[in-house]
């Protein structure tokens, strides 16, 4: 483990040396900004079931996860390999993560919860002031932790995943609505704020996802046919 925590820092370091930004801020804001009042308002109504309920719809939240994952690798396989625009094999590919997922729900939900605790330690790191270009390496200790538990209890990797969608969704549409009609033409200081203070978009994004973690938990317990 610690040999993967040298070799993290080193790509980072060295990314960083190169003027690189680790955090994509850019591209994440790029997309906040390009988003209309209906999109936004459908990205909190979603989220909030998510972070809520999440645990009782987990399961087709994994389907979604995977069969987008599929469709992503499809449309770079298609790019790299074929060199054209078919989307045969995005869809596929698609289809074919989707259906996987199935039949190997736990082991979905378990990739799932580490790639949740990867995130949650990063935001923490970032929320921490601590230095952006070791980012990675407060990510990997989450994503070890987070595999590793979610692994042994499987309802901790359904609630952690489940709050973190939701959690996103949520602060994305909340940033598009704030930026785009509660500024008042002040975009461009408030897209300012948010790129100068890194310690913004981890708070905002882990408020939400600790609270849903507690009332998930709360509410999971009151229903006996529950079992995960």
């Amino acid at each position: 483990m610690g040999t993967v925590v040298w070799v993290v820092l080193i790509a980072a370091a060295e990314q960083a040396a190169e003027g690189k930004q680790v955090v994509p801020l850019d591209v994440m804001w790029r997309y906040v900004s390009s988003l209309g009042l209906v999109e936004a308002l459908t990205f909190i109504s979603f989220g909030s079931v998510c972070l809520f309920y999440g645990w009782r719809v987990f399961r087709i939240l994994v389907t979604i996860c995977f069969g987008l994952l599929g469709l992503a690798l499809g449309v770079w396989a298609n790019r790299r390999l074929i060199g054209g625009d078919v989307i045969w094999l995005s869809l596929i590919c698609s289809v074919f993560f989707a259906v996987l997922s199935v039949p190997f729900m736990r082991w979905g939900v378990t990739i799932l919860g580490a790639v949740s605790g990867g995130v949650l330690t990063a935001g923490i790191w970032l929320a921490a002031g601590l230095p952006e270009q070791y980012v990675w390496a407060g990510g990997l200790v989450g994503l070890i932790a987070g595999g590793m538990i979610s692994f042994i209890v499987f309802k901790i990797a359904v609630i952690l995943f489940t709050s973190l969608g939701g959690s996103t969704l949520m602060v994305v549409g909340v940033l598009a609505i704030i930026y785009r009609y509660m500024v008042e033409g002040k975009g461009e200081q408030f897209e300012s704020f948010v790129h100068t203070h890194q310690w913004f978009l981890p708070v905002l994004l882990l408020a939400p996802m600790l609270v849903g973690m507690y009332f998930q938990n709360k509410l999971s317990k009151t229903d006996p046919n529950w079992a995960g």
